[in-house]
C-alpha cells in the first residue's frame, strides 16, 4: 500500500493573507508543518495547491524534501483525487498548512488504528484543534469526487464521507492521554491565533518539531492563566 502525506495549502486566505509564509521562530509556518510531518511514514511527500501559490511555495517545499501539485483552487475534493491519482497513492494523510504544530507521534497512532480496523476515513476526537490530521483511503475520496454534488463536498474533502456514515467505515478514535486537550488551539487562521503561537514557539521551540506532550503542557498552564487565549476545538482537528 502506497501512503501519500498531501498537506493543502494555497495563498489566497483573507483573514490572514498568505499565512503559510508567515515567519515563526525557526521557519515559517508551512516549514514547520512539512518538518513534522517529516517523521511520518510516507512514500510520497506533497503540497496540494493552487496555480497562483505555486511559485512561492515551491522553494520551501524542494528545501523540505516535499514535491508541489498544482489542481482546482476551490475544488479541493478533485485537487486531492488529482493528486492521488498521478502519486498512485492508496492512502492519504490530510494535513493544512496552517497547522505548525502538526504532531507526527498523533499522526503516526492514528495511521495505526486506521489500518487496524481498516476503516475509510479515521481522526482523533479530543486532541488541539490544529495538532491532528486526517487519513483516508483513496477509493473513499475517488466515490465522494463521483457522487458529492453540495458546494462544501467539494471544497472540504472529507465532508461527504461524514454525511454517508452508512457508506463508509469511519473511525473517530479518541485521544491519547497524552495529547487529551479538547480546549487546546494550535491553529492560524486569524491574528490572535499567529500571536499566541508565537508565543508557544518562543517558550518551547529549540530547533526541533516540538512535541505535543510539551503543547498540551504549555496550553493547559497559559489557559489557567488566561482563558480567552484557547477557544474549543471540533471534529476533524486538521
Amino acid at each position: 500500500m502506497s501512503t501519500g502525506i498531501f498537506v493543502q495549502v494555497r495563498l489566497g486566505s483573507t483573514r490572514l493573507p498568505a499565512k503559510a509564509l508567515l515567519p515563526l521562530p525557526g521557519g515559517s509556518i508551512i516549514q514547520h508543518v512539512m518538518r513534522s510531518l517529516q517523521a511520518v511514514p510516507a512514500e510520497v511527500r506533497a503540497l496540494l495547491t493552487d496555480a497562483t501559490s505555486r511559485s512561492a511555495l515551491e522553494p520551501l517545499a524542494r528545501e523540505e524534501g516535499f514535491e508541489v501539485f498544482v489542481g482546482p483552487e476551490e475544488d479541493v475534493l478533485a485537487r486531492f483525487c488529482m493528486a492521488s491519482r498521478a502519486y498512485e497513492t492508496d492512502c492519504v494523510i490530510r494535513a493544512t498548512g496552517d497547522n505548525p504544530l502538526t504532531s507526527a507521534r498523533l499522526a503516526r497512532g492514528i495511521l495505526a488504528e486506521h489500518a487496524q480496523v481498516q476503516a475509510d476515513l479515521s481522526h482523533y476526537l479530543g486532541i488541539p484543534w490544529g495538532s491532528g490530521i486526517e487519513v483516508v483511503t483513496a477509493r473513499a475520496l475517488f466515490e465522494a469526487e463521483r457522487d458529492s454534488a453540495q458546494p462544501d463536498e467539494r471544497e472540504h474533502i472529507t465532508t461527504f464521507l461524514y454525511r454517508h456514515p452508512d457508506r463508509f467505515r469511519i473511525l473517530e478514535a479518541p485521544a491519547p492521554s497524552y495529547a487529551a486537550f479538547a480546549e487546546g488551539r494550535v491553529t492560524v487562521d486569524v491574528p490572535n491565533d499567529l500571536r499566541e503561537i508565537t508565543r508557544l514557539f518562543e517558550d518551547l521551540y529549540t530547533g526541533y518539531p516540538i512535541e505535543i506532550g510539551q503543547v498540551v503542557a504549555w496550553l493547559k498552564e497559559h489557559a489557567l492563566a488566561d482563558p480567552e487565549t484557547v477557544d474549543g476545538a471540533g471534529r476533524g482537528n486538521a
